[in-house]
């Protein structure tokens, strides 16, 4: 029997669907969701899980690794493997239920002459010059005689409103669509907050599905329990580099997380947890496995306590100066994970 963790990791689904609903509602067109990287960390089958209930028919992934962990699910839910597939991947492609999304012409090359006929996907780059093939000189011809379900393209630049990269890749990626005549999607979680413009027939929230966006519902609750408690005179240091001096008598709690645990460095002196709904502020710097929190003016704790984490995603990454992408998916394998 493994001993207990004193981490937790507390997933609430039912403000996961929330989030997922309201996402596309306001998209006012059909919704999928990007579980990738484990479900930005949460467990990518329980969260597929709860939001197929919810109506949810598409799940986008980045890999053929990523895509086995969804074996075995409904027939009606088509997983999407947003890397597409090269040669070495075709076993499991040709073995897995899901469609590549085709990202250059050697791809493409590659499914018609292997992919026994099987639907897939294309990614179309329309200006972040990363991964598909070039809006200049598209080609409709090159997918003649495939099953194309969906053309899809990526915003460089969605999380700024006012950016005219946004406009431009808008216009080229409507015209790719038009010559296709098949569905579109083009907007992340960002680029449905831009407006119905740029929704096309499909959206693919990722980051606010789990709270990452103003006026979304916070899904992610660590919890560490209390190691040790004492109590620092003033004019005592705390921490590596003495980065915190008592400006009075203090009472410090030592926490069982720290940036091994995704709790990064940046929450030195910045990160809080919270007690009894109390702020209790990170003093000194995060170390690989601790954090000392300032209690002096928080209900008692006690080792052996749970103390919350302070970890809406918004207020974290200004805190911190770490994205809200990585707060997710650093969330390390240490965590119990429990859904509610």
């Amino acid at each position: 029997m493994n001993p207990p963790s004193p981490l937790r990791l507390r997933i609430d689904l039912d403000a996961l669907a929330a989030n997922w609903r309201q996402l596309r509602a306001l998209s006012g067109v059909d919704a999928g969701a990007a579980v990738k990287a484990n479900g930005y960390g949460l467990g990518a089958k329980a969260v597929m899980d709860r939001l197929y209930a919810e109506g949810c028919r598409t799940a986008y992934v980045s890999n053929w690794q990523e895509a086995g962990t969804l074996a075995g699910h409904p027939p009606d839910l088509r997983v999407k493997v947003l890397h597409g597939v090269d040669a070495a991947d075709l076993p499991a492609a040709l073995s897995i239920d899901a469609d590549p999304v085709l990202v250059s012409p050697e791809q493409v090359a590659l499914w018609r002459a292997h992919g026994q006929g099987r639907r897939c996907d294309i990614m179309v780059d329309t200006g972040m010059n990363r991964l598909g093939l070039d809006w200049r000189g598209f080609c409709t011809e090159m997918f003649a005689g495939m099953d194309v379900g969906t053309v899809h393209s990526h915003l460089a630049c969605a999380d700024l409103p006012e950016h005219p990269l946004n406009g431009l890749q808008r216009d080229r990626f409507e015209a790719v669509v038009v010559a296709l005549g098949i569905r579109g999607a083009l907007a992340n979680t960002a680029g449905i907050f831009l407006g119905h413009d740029y929704a096309f027939g499909h959206v693919r929230p990722g980051i606010g599905l789990y709270g990452g966006s103003a006026g979304l519902h916070q899904v992610v609750f660590p919890t560490a329990r209390v190691i040790q408690c004492r109590d620092v005179p003033a004019g005592d240091t705390a921490g590596y580099g003495a980065t915190w001096t008592a400006a009075r008598d203090s009472r410090l709690a030592v926490l069982n997380i720290g940036y091994a645990d995704g709790y990064l460095r940046g929450f030195s002196n910045t990160g809080a947890a919270l007690i009894g709904g109390k702020r209790a502020p990170v003093v000194g710097r995060v170390s690989m496995d601790m954090v000392i929190i300032d209690i002096t003016d928080t209900p008692a704790v006690a080792p052996g306590d749970w103390v919350d984490i302070a970890y809406n995603l918004a207020e974290a990454a200004a805190q911190s100066g770490i994205s809200e992408y990585e707060l997710l998916t650093g969330l390390g394998a240490r965590y119990e994970r429990v859904y509610a």
